[in-house]
C-alpha cells in the first residue's frame, strides 16, 4: 500500500529550494489597510492601553462634532471633525503598523502551510516490517504509533527514528534543499512532518499530538499568533499605562480649573473637551505605544529571516541580554575539521620521505584529515600522484585506531602514537625517543600528532590542527568589550583546550566536559546572576539546554534537545548562537531608541499645544508660543496631525530595527540620547511648524 495525499497543495519553494524571503511588502497594501481597519475592534483596541486611550477619545471627538452640526458644539464643527479625523488615523497608522509587521510573518506562514499536507499514513502494530498495518490520516495520528515510510513519501507527524535510516529532503522546514540523512539512534533520529523521505525506508514513533507538530507550531509563531509579551515589554507596557493615567487625571482636572479660572478673571472662555482630547493624546507617549507590538513582531521577524525559530518572545529579549556564551568548540570556534599543517621526521629521515608515506598511507582515506595530508604532501612537497592500483587499503577501526595502505611491498600506517608504537613493536622495530618527544611537543601545542610507520620501522610524524574560522578571533573581542563572556566548551584534554582558547581568544574554557559539567557551570553563572546562552543537539544536551536561559537546539538534533530548547536553528549551524545574540540586542536596542523619541518627542509637543490649549482662558500664556504657531486653532491640530504622522515615519526604523553595533551599553546610551533624544526634541519644532504654515490659509 502506498501513502495517498489527502490534500495536495505546491511546495512555494524556487529553484534553488531556498524559500522567498519575506519582505515588509510581502503582502498587499489593501491586506494591510483592511487589517488596519479589523483591528478597531474594541476587544483589540484594549490590549493597548494607550492606544485604547487614544481610541476613546477619536470617539469622543466624534461625537462631539456631530453635535457642533447640530448647533451645541463647543468649538467650530470643521475644527472638531478635524482633531477627530486624525486621531483615527493616529489609531489606524498604530493599527496598520501592527498589520505590517504580522503581515512579514504571514507571508512566511504561507509558505510553510503551502508545504504541509494531509496524507494517509501506514501504521503498524510493532516496529518491524513485516508487523500487521492499516492506514490512518496524519491528523489522527495519535503519539507512541509506529509508521512506515518509503521512499517518495511525506513524513505525517513529527518522530522519532526506530528503525532504518533515509536521506530525507527537508527543505520545506529550513529552506536548503540539500537532503539530510535520519537514521535510528544518535542525534541524527528526529523527523520533522511536512518533510519527505527520498531514498529508502524508515519505521518511526509518532512524537507530537495533530496541531502540536514543529511545523505547526513554526506557523503560529511566525504569525505571531502566541507571541507572549516579554518582560522589558511588560514593564514598559506598566511605565506608558502609568503615564498615561497620570496625563489623564490631569486633563481632567483641567476643565473645572479652566472655569474657575474664567468666572474668577470675569474673561476669558473655558477650554473646549475637544482641546482636551487633542492635548491627552498629545501628552501621552503615544509613538512608543503605537510601535511598541510592531517592534516585538518585527524582531520574531527578523529571527526567523535567519532560520531560527524562537518559541517565544521572551527567549528573543533573553539572547539580547545574555552576557555568558557558552560555545562548542566543534562547528562553533574551529571548522570542524582538522587539517594537515607540517611533517617532521624520525631522526635520519626527510621531511619528504614522511610526506611520502603520509601520501600513500592517506590514498584510500576518505576523511577530510585524511584528504588533507594529501593535499599538503602534494602542495608542499610535490608527490607525485598514484592510483590505487594492487593496494590494499586498510581501514581505520576503533579497536586498531590506524588505517593505512599495503602497497608495493611496503605497510604503511598512521595512526595514534601509542598504537603505532603497539604495531611497530610488535613487527620487531622500536619507537624512536625523539619521535616521543615530538608527540609530546605537538600534544602541549594543542595540535594532533599523527605517527607515520612503514612495517617496523617509524617514518615521523603529522601534525593535525584545529583550524579557528577566520575573524572569529575579532568576533570575540567585539562580545567582550559589549560585557559579554565567552566560554569554549570541548571533550578536549586541558592542554589542548587551553591552546585553542588562547588561539581563539575566548575568555574561558570548559576542558574534557561532560552533560553534568555543563549543566553545572551553567548554574554556577546563573547563581552569580548571568544570563547564559548555550546549543546543542544530542539528548545529553537536553538537561543543559533545559537550564540555559538562550537554548538554540540544532534542527538536525534529537527531539528531546528541541523541547528542552526555547529557540531551534533551522541550518543547524551552531555559530548561529552569535547571530541570535545579535538579533536580541538588535530588538532591545530598537525599542530603546524609539522609546527615548517618544518621550522626547513629547517634551517638544507640549510648547506647542499647551500654550494653544489654555490662550483663551490664560491670555498671558501667548508669550510662550515660541514657535510663532498662527492661532490656537491652527497650532492644536498641527500638533495632532504632527503625532500621527509621526508613527508612519518611525515604522520603517520598527520593522528594519535600529543598526546593530558590538559597542558596550554605555556607549550605545549615548548614541541614542544624541540621535534619538535630541532628535525627538528637535523634529516636533521643525514638523508642526511646517504642517501650521500649510493650515494658516484655513484659519
Amino acid at each position: 500500500m502506498s501513502q495517498t495525499e489527502v490534500i495536495t497543495s505546491t511546495n512555494s519553494t524556487g529553484p534553488s529550494g531556498k524559500q522567498p524571503d519575506p519582505q515588509p511588502g510581502a503582502l498587499p497594501w489593501t491586506s494591510i489597510i483592511g487589517e488596519a481597519f479589523r483591528k478597531l475592534s474594541p476587544r483589540v483596541q484594549m490590549k493597548n492601553p494607550v492606544m485604547f486611550v487614544v481610541y476613546v477619545g477619536s470617539i469622543v471627538a466624534t461625537v462631539l462634532g456631530i453635535q457642533a452640526v447640530r448647533g451645541d458644539g463647543d468649538a467650530p464643527a470643521g475644527f472638531i471633525f478635524a482633531v477627530a479625523a486624525w486621531l483615527w488615523f493616529t489609531v489606524l497608522f498604530a493599527n496598520g503598523a501592527e498589520a505590517l509587521a504580522e503581515g512579514r510573518g504571514k507571508a512566511h506562514a504561507q509558505a510553510l502551510r503551502a508545504s504541509r499536507r494531509r496524507v494517509v499514513a501506514r501504521v503498524l502494530k510493532e516496529p518491524r516490517l513485516d508487523s500487521t498495518s492499516w492506514p490512518v490520516p496524519s491528523d489522527e495520528l495519535a503519539v507512541g504509533a509506529y509508521v512506515h515510510v518509503n521512499a517518495g513519501e511525506t513524513i505525517p507527524a513529527d518522530g522519532e527514528v526506530l528503525v532504518g535510516v533515509a536521506s530525507v529532503d527537508e527543505s520545506a522546514i529550513t529552506g536548503e534543499s540539500a537532503p539530510v540523512i535520519r537514521e535510528a539512534g544518535g542525534d541524527l533520529s528526529s523527523v520533522t512532518g511536512g518533510t519527505r523521505v527520498l531514498s529508502d525506508w524508515i519505521i518511526m514513533r509518532v512524537t507530537a499530538k495533530p496541531g502540536e507538530a514543529f511545523l505547526d507550531r513554526m506557523i503560529a509563531m511566525v504569525e505571531g499568533a502566541k507571541r507572549g509579551k516579554t518582560p522589558n515589554e511588560l514593564a514598559l507596557n506598566i511605565l506608558l499605562v502609568a503615564l498615561t493615567l497620570i496625563f489623564l487625571l490631569v486633563c481632567m482636572t483641567l476643565l473645572p480649573f479652566s472655569i474657575f479660572g474664567v468666572q474668577v478673571n470675569g474673561a476669558g472662555q473655558p477650554v473646549s473637551i475637544t482641546v482636551l482630547i487633542a492635548l491627552l493624546v498629545c501628552l501621552i507617549p503615544t509613538t512608543i505605544g503605537a510601535l511598541l507590538s510592531a517592534v516585538g513582531i518585527a524582531g520574531m521577524s527578523r529571527m526567523m529571516n535567519a532560520n531560527v525559530l524562537a518559541t517565544s518572545g521572551r527567549a528573543i529579549e533573553a539572547a539580547g541580554d545574555v552576557d555568558v556564551l557558552l560555545l562548542d568548540k566543534t562547528g562553533t570556534i574551529t571548522l570542524g575539521n582538522r587539517e594537515a599543517v607540517r611533517f617532521v621526521s624520525a631522526p635520519g629521515l626527510s621531511e619528504s620521505a614522511v610526506a611520502n608515506a603520509a601520501y600513500l598511507a592517506s590514498l584510500a582515506d576518505e576523511t577530510p584529515e585524511g584528504r588533507s595530508i594529501v593535499t599538503l604532501a602534494k602542495g608542499s612537497f610535490n608527490v607525485k600522484s598514484r592510483t590505487l592500483d594492487g593496494a590494499e587499503p586498510i581501514p581505520f577501526s576503533a579497536t586498531t585506531r590506524m588505517s593505512g595502505i599495503d602497497i608495493d611491498d611496503r605497510q604503511l600506517r598512521k595512526g595514534a602514537a601509542s598504537a603505532i608504537r603497539a604495531y611497530v613493536e610488535r613487527a620487531g622495530g622500536t619507537f624512536p625517543e625523539a619521535v616521543n618527544l615530538t608527540v609530546e611537543e605537538i600534544s602541549r601545542r594543542g595540535s594532533t600528532p599523527l605517527v607515520v610507520a612503514d612495517g617496523p620501522r617509524v617514518i615521523g610524524v603529522v601534525e593535525l590542527k584545529d583550524i579557528i574560522k577566520r575573524g572569529i578571533k575579532e568576533r570575540f573581542g567585539q562580545l567582550r568589550s559589549m560585557g559579554i563572556k565567552t566560554v569554549m566548551i570541548t571533550g578536549d584534554n586541558k592542554l589542548t583546550a587551553a591552546t585553542i582558547a588562547a588561539d581563539a581568544g575566548v575568555d574561558d574554557f570548559l576542558a574534557e566536559a561532560t552533560p553534568e559539567d555543563k549543566l553545572n557551570l551553567i548554574r554556577k553563572y546563573q547563581a552569580e546572576g548571568h544570563l547564559v546562552a548555550m546549543t546543542g543537539d544530542g539528548t545529553n544536551d537536553a538537561p543543559a539546554l533545559a537550564q540555559a536561559d538562550v537554548a538554540v537546539a540544532m534542527n538536525s538534533g534529537t527531539q528531546a534537545a528541541k523541547e528542552a530548547g526555547n529557540m531551534v536553528d533551522l541550518d543547524s549551524n551552531p555559530t548561529k548562537l552569535l547571530r541570535v545574540v545579535e538579533v536580541g540586542k538588535q530588538m532591545i536596542m530598537t525599542r530603546g531608541a524609539l522609546t527615548t523619541f517618544s518621550v522626547a518627542n513629547d517634551l517638544a509637543k507640549y510648547f506647542a499645544i499647551i500654550p494653544a490649549a489654555f490662550v483663551a482662558t490664560y491670555p498671558a500664556l501667548g508669550a510662550l508660543n515660541v514657535m510663532g504657531l498662527h492661532s490656537p486653532s491652527s497650532a492644536i491640530l498641527s500638533a495632532v496631525i504632527f503625532n500621527a504622522l509621526i508613527i508612519v515615519a518611525l515604522i520603517p526604523l520598527a520593522l528594519r530595527g535600529v543598526k546593530y553595533r558590538a559597542e558596550p551599553a554605555s556607549h550605545l546610551l549615548r548614541r541614542n540620547l544624541l540621535i534619538y533624544g535630541v532628535g525627538g526634541l528637535i523634529a516636533p519644532f521643525i514638523g508642526i511648524k511646517l504642517i501650521d504654515i500649510l493650515l494658516t490659509p484655513f484659519f
